[in-house]
């Protein structure tokens, strides 16, 4: 509920402090007395997009307060949850008007966004009237206001939509991970099968590589080492044996002086004998089949070719391998899971569908009760040649169902049927809005309704009417109107008085509380004119009786 408003320096209210009540408030006065103004200024409090500038002249900045009560359960609660603000029973909307263009805005004197007030005065009012673009004028909320009146549970139709998305991304990720292997499942084939046949070993790529530098080595050094094994051989021995028998021949005969020459040609000839042996074993570590090297070469450069086609070292073939190969087991493993994806995606489609269909009927049926309740609320209201339709069509499927649902009028009969916010005239909106608000009360708790000037061109019996039923939707909650209608002043449990006077060649608008006898006068007033008479007051005191 709106407790209170205070405005400083908005346009022509220098200081305003306005304390309002549950139910029937109403706002009377001249044409151009600054009701509008009090509306403009509630509706900058409330973040809604109004008048650029509302700084009165001379002053450095305008300023309006609105304090609200905020029962444990009201929506605004979740609003200043998600905006990080700490809830409590009272709420106090703050916003600033600096002369220079710059707004500031405040909830409970935390510094937030406009869009932050523009949230909460969802929440918190709800305007109607002939330019009613906010409320039940706008398409885009005529399915949650017939849902409201309906009393349907969207929960479960929400979450079945939640759990369709989920299961169709599944899916299409699944299907999306499939094409890229398929796209080069042809590829991943022939590499997996021509790896396979290599099979190439971790290290192997090294322990290749040297031995085949060994064998290269070995053909280098060969040649020398087999010519010294044949100068050991042919040259060598055979010219030491042939110096030991000549000088064995003629020892004796030197008697001694050949002894040691002797002794050393035997240990030369053992130590030939141990190189010709050292030659020997080096030949046979030097051995090797040519044909080998050759097939060890091709195994190399195969080896390294392939690590080379698919970027990666040579001893990380075989991980590489495996990976296309799990890939190529996931492919089938994939394909076999799209069923089974595709089957769940079925399932949650037809229960969506399912629950989308009984929220249809559902809405169908509440359409026919909220027609039909208009056709009965439109009646006193001198209204009962028009003809109120709510329209229930397919729409885009979403988490509310595949619905779209329009209010449609035709205001006499054989004329076309059209949206309620181009085929009504104004005095005729007025009343159809009024007439489905009383309809609709109940669906949106918690808030401030605004009236603004929606009795406009009607008077008489049907501005009782109108009256009669602006008092009937304040019974269970708040309700402002601003009227020019005595009928409808009458009914209000409260009643404030506009006022616009000169002071210092200065305009200012002020708002007064009347009590009883005032009020008699203002309705009196609203009745007669410039001129109050006594019929007039007599008239009014009829009416407020």
């Amino acid at each position: 509920m709106l407790r209170g408003v205070s405005i400083r320096d908005v346009l022509i209210i220098d200081r305003l402090d306005l304390a309002f009540q549950p139910g029937l408030n109403v706002l009377t006065g001249e044409t151009g007395a600054g009701k509008s103004i009090l509306l403009d200024a509630l509706g900058f409090v409330l973040g809604w997009r109004g008048r650029a500038e509302l700084v009165r002249a001379g002053a450095s900045q305008g300023e309006v307060t609105a304090t609200f009560d905020l029962p444990p359960a009201h929506a605004a609660r979740k609003v200043l949850a998600e905006a990080g603000l700490q809830a409590e029973d009272e709420l106090i909307l703050r916003r600033i008007n600096f002369a220079d263009g710059r707004k500031a805005a405040y909830v409970n004197d935390r510094r937030v966004a406009a869009e932050v007030l523009r949230d909460l005065s969802d929440t918190l009012v709800e305007l109607h009237g002939q330019q009613d673009d906010r409320g039940l004028l706008n398409p885009r909320g005529h399915r949650a206001l017939l849902d409201g009146f309906a009393g349907l549970d969207l929960q479960p139709l929400r979450a079945a939509w939640r759990t369709r998305a989920a299961a169709r991304a599944d899916l299409a990720t699944a299907e999306a991970a499939i094409a890229t292997v398929r796209a080069e499942e042809d590829f991943l084939r022939h590499a997996a099968a021509e790896l396979a046949k290599l099979a190439p070993e971790p290290g192997e790529e090294a322990i290749l590589d040297a031995r085949r530098r060994h064998m290269q080595a070995a053909s280098r050094i060969r040649t020398d080492i087999v010519r010294a094994h044949t100068a050991l051989e042919e040259t060598a021995e055979a010219a030491l044996i042939d110096a030991q028998r000549w000088l064995d021949g003629v020892a004796a005969q030197a008697e001694g002086k050949l002894d040691g020459a002797l002794s050393a040609l035997g240990r030369t000839l053992i130590e030939l004998g141990e190189a010709q042996a050292g030659v020997d074993a080096a030949l046979g570590s030097l051995e090797f089949d040519p044909r080998e090297l050759e097939a060890l070469e091709e195994r190399l450069f195969a080896i390294r070719a392939m690590a080379r086609k698919h970027s990666v070292l040579p001893d990380d073939l075989g991980a590489h391998l495996a990976a296309m190969q799990s890939r190529l087991e996931a492919l089938d493993i994939g394909t076999k899971s799209l069923k089974s994806l595709a089957k769940a995606v079925a399932d949650v489609e037809a229960d969506f569908d399912r629950q989308a269909q009984g929220a249809s009927k559902e809405r169908r049926l509440a359409a026919q009760r909220l027609d039909r309740a208009m056709a009965k609320e439109l009646a006193p209201l001198k209204m009962d040649r028009a003809l109120f339709a709510t329209e229930v069509s397919a729409g885009e499927p979403g988490p509310e169902g595949v619905d779209a649902v329009t209010f449609t009028v035709a205001t006499n009969p054989g004329a076309p049927a059209g949206p309620l916010n181009k085929i009504a005239s104004g005095g005729e909106l007025s009343r159809f809005l009024l007439a489905l608000k009383v309809c609709l009360t109940g669906t949106t708790p918690g808030l401030t309704m605004i009236f603004d000037e929606i009795d406009r061109g009607v008077g008489g019996a049907t501005a009782d009417a109108v009256g009669r039923r602006l008092k009937q939707l304040s019974v269970e909650g708040q309700v402002l109107v601003v009227t020019h209608s005595p009928q409808v002043a009458s009914r209000a449990a409260h009643h404030w008085r506009v006022e616009k006077h000169v002071a210092g060649q200065v305009t200012l608008s002020t708002v007064t509380a009347l009590d009883q006898s005032a009020r008699i006068e203002e309705i009196a007033r609203m009745l007669a004119g410039d001129t109050v008479t006594d019929a007039a007051r007599e008239a009014a005191k009829v009416l407020l009786a």
